[in-house]
């Protein structure tokens, strides 16, 4: 199957405009035979902390993706925030060619370097769909530094999608992270970020689709709005996992005890 990211440049806080931008972009990616067209986080506003404000345009913003994905007949995958109780949360929906909702998920781990715990509530669950024979899961921006959600997922997955709003200062950890997410579970990983200056940080995108052995299957050019697209292939997933079984060499129990006893005993020579 073949996949699109979106690379793009967001306008604050500018749902409308955002649209006006994301369509033609996801018009080309089903041009090119993409059957599934991600957007990065918060698409429509930018990674914006005024959360009431934003996550009021949660209704048009699915409306928005609903429509564009039955318009262009394909699959849709895109962040945004919405209402929650007690607070809003940053969440990404898959759509299906007819428009309906076929995964919600709402982001594990708020940046508390900005404050976004603040202002936007955690997600608790990590959810898994299938496209077309592909088994996807989306996780949002700075879940990409915990391998912990991956691990969990990787036996039931094939694709990996990462939708962020990731700033150029730390770009070198984005484009690793992304790497060793692909390596140690053995699983497609496109990484789907943002370009331009939004709340004064500087986005250069640095897109890309990794394969399960953590090389290149496509990558953009940092700093350009455009489209990475590869193919992914489930029967890849397999052979490598096949070949290299390192995910049936993991010992869950162990490391859970390792975990509940860390710190709690020492040692002494």
């Amino acid at each position: 199957m073949k996949i699109a990211g979106v690379q793009m440049d967001i306008a604050w806080e500018d749902p409308q405009e955002n649209f006006r931008r994301a369509r033609p972009l996801a018009e080309e990616a089903v041009a090119r035979g993409g059957r599934l067209v991600v957007l990065p986080e918060m698409f429509a506003t930018g990674f914006s902390m005024a959360a009431d404000r934003v996550s009021g345009f949660a209704s048009e913003t699915r409306g928005f993706l609903a429509g564009l994905a039955k318009e262009l007949s394909t699959f849709v995958l895109a962040g945004y925030a919405e209402p929650a109780d007690p607070r809003p949360a940053n969440v990404c929906a898959l759509f299906d060619p007819e428009g309906s909702e076929l995964l919600h998920f709402r982001k594990l781990h708020p940046f508390t370097m900005a404050e976004e715990d603040a202002h936007y509530l955690a997600g608790e669950r990590v959810e898994t769909a299938e496209v077309e024979g592909v088994r996807i899961t989306p996780l949002i921006c700075y879940d990409l530094r915990f391998p912990e959600p991956f691990r969990a997922a990787a036996n039931g997955t094939d694709l990996f999608c990462v939708l962020a709003n990731w700033p150029e200062t730390r770009r070198r950890h984005w484009s690793l992270l992304l790497k060793a997410r692909a390596i140690e579970n053995q699983a497609y990983v496109l990484g789907v970020n943002r370009v331009g200056t939004g709340n004064d940080l500087v986005h250069t995108g640095d897109s890309a689709l990794l394969d399960p052995m953590g090389d290149p299957v496509a990558e953009l050019p940092a700093g350009e709005a455009g489209l990475v697209t590869g193919d992914v292939s489930p029967e890849t997933v397999a052979r490598v996992r096949d070949r290299f079984g390192f995910l049936a060499d993991r010992k869950p129990e162990l490391y859970a005890e390792l975990e509940r006893t860390s710190g709690s005993e020492t040692g002494s020579a």
